[in-house]
């Protein structure tokens, strides 16, 4: 059954950028934006990152962590977070078990062929850890806009 809003949003373990391992429920107390993106160092997944990173401080003062997730290795958020400078952490996903958990990891077609692949969707968890909104369908380009309304 897909996740809903009022749910309680599933935690996790795994690690980020620097092989550090974070937990969700670490964020306890805090409000998170957990992103879900295809790949590292892509167009559409590109713009959304550097749309959460010029607009970093309006969300910080708003409350909001930002946690971004793929299925890419460490290795690879390491290049995207340098190359395009990102202030935000990054999550790596490789075995797919938060995917799994969220929903994301999901049947997609391309030009008539079926594969899996990662569904670009963000969920806004609160500070009781409870999933608040669901962004379904992301503006890469104005995604900042649709977390703060």
């Amino acid at each position: 059954m897909a996740l809903q809003t009022g749910d309680k949003a599933p935690d996790f373990e795994v690690n980020d950028q620097d092989g550090q391992l974070i937990k969700l429920s670490g964020f306890k107390g805090k409000k998170v934006v957990l992103y879900f993106y295809p790949k590292d160092n892509t167009p559409g997944c590109t713009a959304q990152a550097c749309n959460l990173r010029d607009n970093f401080p309006a969300l910080t003062d708003a409350g909001y962590v930002v946690l971004g997730i793929s299925t890419d290795a460490e290795k690879s958020h390491q290049k995207f977070i340098t190359k395009q400078g990102l202030p935000f952490t990054l999550l790596a996903d490789t075995d797919k078990v938060v995917h799994e958990k969220y929903g994301t990891w999901v049947e997609k077609n391309m030009y008539g062929r079926k594969y899996m692949g990662t569904a670009r969707k963000t969920f806004i968890i609160n500070e009781e850890g409870n999933i608040e909104n669901i962004i379904e369908k992301v503006n890469t380009k104005d995604h900042t806009s649709q977390i703060l309304q």
